[in-house]
């Protein structure tokens, strides 16, 4: 695991590698085992790599990288899974090279070079964010893995073409203005995330998942084109579903995974896995189990908490023990958690605000004292239904849907005018006024605040991109912008802050492909949300030890915003907020909120997204 950065442009820029050194500096817990620069002043081309150390320990893999027939370079940051079928398949097509040494950088520079930019990127399996400059046609080409595992922003920085893995490397560059996108702010306070592609600076974006950017001289204007879309693998499972049984829906995702499993465990250095007592964790953690060696015992990690409420802990000792994993846990309380809050700004670089970003960051802490590499369970509530909201939603779309649209709509434009500031009929007068079961979704996660709106814009709510099927839809939906906007920023950031990679063996292709073709009920029947998982594990795992309500990775939010002092925290944020000073936000949506929180009408989650946002902006004004 790596981070890169690098700029572009024929223009004269005084002190090239001063400036990639102060943009690589800035993302050197992403990469602290080694840095490298390229330069090339004819062209303008400066690249920049800090590297994290995981497969060729040697300066065989130090990076930024030319290929052998020196017409390519390229800054990367991530990992192949499949570079030996890579590897062979270059030699089945009559290239045979002599590599320097063993890291999948070089198989990946090589494919890059013989068989080229799409056809390279359609077979490799893995997590990655790639700048590859072609020498000979002097063009730059930015690519991301297929569902955003691997973060890269890029954007216009005067007359200079500017990317990074990392949005703080932006403000080491000569001219960065770093006005805030207005826009990106309303969509932060109701998301607690800024949506892709947009960031919360102007003019600087994210390059969607599955995506090539593309720039050449004289370097003033890009194209992107997606070479993998999970839109189009949905239409494709939805319209061609798999046709065997349920019982043969499990053998196949225990093949799949266990295939993704063996890939992912390759690496020189020191490998384990989160365990936090859930269905997702366990699967991946069980399947480790099966391909270790005798004993090489798998190391797993688990943060617990002193709250009984938040705690799993004790059911992953159970299951660690199960399995025969050299298992580490640590308790923390309110204190340890509470000392997380002021490193957020420096940890995320962008306002974020999903709270379980905390034990996050702890749980990869614990985890870096022992590994350099971590596999964890994400991804399987939204690949397979996991979460109450799909169960609970199913049923209330079905019968409002009977409802003529027409008196639905006149309903709820009345009640959404008239809701006397309660947020239950402002919200239910939303889902009256839903076309779809994604827009009612939607509408169940607002403030009646939005009324009044935020800055001067009202959010949106509701996706395009839908399937036939409803509960496909909420999947597709949450794997499009929940998933790689929140879940797997909160994963990366949190795991490249202590220099831990963090691997995802669900995201695999085959998995997510397979995943969409699967008939619902396979997935979800009732309150019995991931079946075919659930029903994977238990060849591993006894069902009993596994029977018990969820309790998710998160935080006492309310108590702490009310007690204490993280409510004194809160208060001077909330009450003397720098972003209504001048104008960021709206200085009576922050009051109101506060005040509706402070009485019980408010959801601790936006007064959390406010706060989450306020802190940014004061660490990165200072």
């Amino acid at each position: 695991m790596c981070g890169i950065a690098g700029f572009i442009s024929e223009q004269n820029i005084d002190n090239r590698k001063g400036i990639i050194k102060a943009m690589t500096d800035c993302i050197i817990h992403r990469g602290p085992d080694a840095e490298g620069m390229w330069l090339d002043e004819q062209s303008g081309v400066t690249l920049g790599h800090r590297r994290l150390s995981i497969i060729d320990l040697s300066a065989n893999g130090s990076q930024p990288m030319m290929s052998s027939s020196e017409r390519y370079v390229i800054s990367y940051n991530g990992e192949i899974y499949n570079s030996s079928e890579l590897k062979k398949h270059l030699e089945s097509r009559g290239h045979n090279i002599e590599y320097r040494g063993t890291s999948d950088t070089e198989v990946l520079l090589e494919s890059f070079d013989k068989l080229g930019i799409e056809n390279t990127l359609n077979f490799v399996k893995g997590m990655f964010a790639i700048a590859l400059y072609d020498r000979q046609d002097k063009k730059l080409y930015l690519t991301r893995d297929r569902v955003g595992e691997k973060p890269l922003y890029y954007g216009f920085v005067g007359d200079a073409f500017v990317f990074a893995s990392e949005i703080q490397c932006f403000k080491s560059f000569p001219g960065f203005s770093g006005d805030i996108n207005q826009d990106a702010v309303v969509d932060f306070c109701h998301y607690g995330y800024v949506p892709a592609p947009m960031t919360i600076y102007q003019g600087v974006n994210k390059l969607m998942p599955g995506c090539v950017l593309e720039i050449a001289a004289p370097y003033k204007e890009h194209k992107v084109w997606p070479y993998w879309e999970i839109i189009e693998v949905a239409k494709r499972g939805e319209s061609s579903p798999f046709k065997g049984s349920f019982e043969e829906a499990v053998e196949e995702l225990d093949r799949l995974m266990t295939e993704s499993v063996r890939g992912q465990m390759v690496s020189d250095v020191a490998l384990g896995a989160y365990l936090s007592g859930g269905i997702d964790s366990a699967s991946v953690v069980s399947i480790m189990t099966k391909l270790s060696s005798g004993s090489d015992k798998v190391k797993t990690f688990t943060i617990g908490f002193d709250d009984k409420k938040y705690n799993e802990a004790e059911y992953a000792k159970d299951i660690a023990k199960h399995l025969g994993t050299d298992h580490t846990e640590l308790y923390v309380g309110e204190k340890e958690l509470k000392d997380v809050i002021p490193k957020l700004p420096e940890i995320y670089s962008e306002p974020f605000a999903d709270s379980s970003q905390i034990p996050t960051y702890l749980v990869s802490k614990l985890a870096r004292e022992k590994v350099t590499v971590s596999l964890s369970g994400d991804a399987g509530d939204e690949l397979f239904a996991g979460y109450r909201t799909y169960d609970k939603l199913l049923p209330v779309w079905n019968k409002a849907s009977k409802v003529p649209g027409g008196l639905r709509h006149l309903a709820g434009n009345i009640f959404t005018n008239v809701h006397f500031g309660s947020n239950k009929i402002y919200r239910g007068a939303r889902c009256l006024r839903a076309d779809n079961i994604v827009e009612m979704r939607g509408a169940l996660e607002v403030t009646s605040l939005y009324k009044d709106k935020v800055a001067g814009r009202e959010v949106k709510l509701v996706d395009d991109k839908l399937l036939k099927g409803q509960l496909g839809s909420l999947l597709l939906t949450d794997m499009l912008h929940y998933h790689p906007d929140d879940i797997l920023v909160k994963v990366d950031r949190a795991g490249m802050a202590v220099s831990l990679e963090n691997r995802i063996p669900m995201l695999d292709r085959d998995i997510v492909e397979f995943a969409f073709s699967l008939p619902d009920d396979y997935k979800l029947i009732g309150k019995n949300g991931k079946r075919v998982l659930k029903s994977m594990l238990y060849k591993y795992v006894p069902e009993e030890m596994m029977n018990r309500p969820k309790k998710g990775f998160s935080v006492p939010l309310t108590k702490w915003l009310t007690e204490g002092d993280t409510a004194l925290w809160a208060s001077e944020l909330m009450t003397s907020s720098k972003l209504a000073e001048v104008g960021i936000l709206e200085k009576d949506y922050v009051e109101k909120l506060w005040r509706r929180f402070q009485k019980g009408n408010e959801n601790s989650r936006f007064v959390w997204n406010i706060l989450m946002l306020e802190q940014w902006y004061r660490h990165n004004t200072k």
